[in-house]
């Protein structure tokens, strides 16, 4: 049976007539009635009782309509569903990104992502590394920007995007601001804002990890988490600090950024950037995203 055919039956059975049916589907009363005709064929019996003055239903004529008429009530509601979705992304991406990716090197990638999948929603959670990893981990994220993982971890992937490098952050009026680029050493004995380990695992260790490496021991004098915070505490003049390259992007008056020249052969794990995601979890936007990456080098 053809969904035209049952419309074509239920006109006429609704009518009763073959010339009034055929002018509410605007059709010829002979298409109408080879419609008809070919569906009482496919179905061994007939539907109506024809003479010159009436159509009358047959029993099966009378059981078929009302099955007919659920059919195509059915397949106008299938259709305005799938209509419906065709209106709608195809499908969510969620990406989890911490402030470095977020600030600095998704707004470019998002952009070239949305002009090749338009129809794919983006949603951005910005967070830190340690709690983006288990919200991966939970199937509640399917992307994530973060610093490398200290340790492998089953299942994850995780792919190495860029190499950032610390900046020195100083008041204007400090000493050394006048200088176009600093030696760590020179900055061992000045008062350090820091951020707490236990909130910011990478950025604490990242910069323990620089001194040690020179056999010194800043001298913390405040714990921060944001480095919006740290830049203004800078600002006041309580510290110095040392942040991400692309904090330098952030103008806050009295701070002045300063690049770092570091020992040759200095390894800097904690300030990679790159992304993460579990393979096992099934996900057509996420795997678009890494093609987008591979096609154009990114990754």
């Amino acid at each position: 049976m053809e969904l035209k055919q049952l419309r074509c039956f239920l006109a006429v059975a609704d009518e009763l007539h073959f010339g009034r049916a055929a002018v509410r589907l605007n059709m010829l009363p002979t298409a109408l009635g080879r419609q008809v005709r070919l569906l009482e064929e496919e179905l061994g019996t007939a539907l109506l009782r024809r003479t010159t003055r009436q159509v009358t239903l047959t029993v099966a004529g009378a059981a078929l309509a009302a099955e007919a008429r659920a059919i195509l009530e059915h397949a106008a509601a299938a259709s305005r569903m799938v209509r419906g979705l065709a209106q709608m992304p195809d499908e969510t991406l969620r990406i989890g990104a911490i402030d470095s990716a977020a600030a600095g090197l998704l707004p470019e990638l998002l952009a070239r992502f949305r002009a090749l999948h338009p129809r794919i929603e983006i949603r951005l959670v910005e967070a830190k590394s340690v709690e983006i990893l288990p919200q991966l981990r939970g199937g509640r994220l399917d992307l994530g920007f973060i610093r490398p993982p200290a340790a492998p971890e089953p299942g994850l992937a995780f792919r190495l995007l860029l190499q950032e490098h610390p900046v020195a952050v100083l008041p204007r009026r400090h000493p050394l601001a006048g200088r176009r680029r600093l030696h760590l050493a020179e900055l061992a004995g000045l008062p350090l804002i820091l951020p707490p380990r236990h909130a910011r695992p990478h950025s604490h260790d990242g910069v323990m990890r620089l001194f040690a490496s020179l056999g010194l021991s800043p001298r913390v004098v405040q714990e921060a988490e944001e480095k919006q915070t740290i830049v203004n505490l800078v600002a006041a003049g309580i510290g110095i600090a040392m942040l991400p390259e692309w904090a330098a992007r952030m103008r806050v008056p009295g701070v002045v950024f300063r690049p770092l020249e570091l020992p040759e052969g200095t390894t800097l794990p904690e300030w990679g950037l790159g992304m993460a995601w579990y393979g096992h979890a099934a996900c057509a936007a996420r795997d678009l995203f890494l093609a987008m990456l591979e096609q154009d080098g990114t990754a």
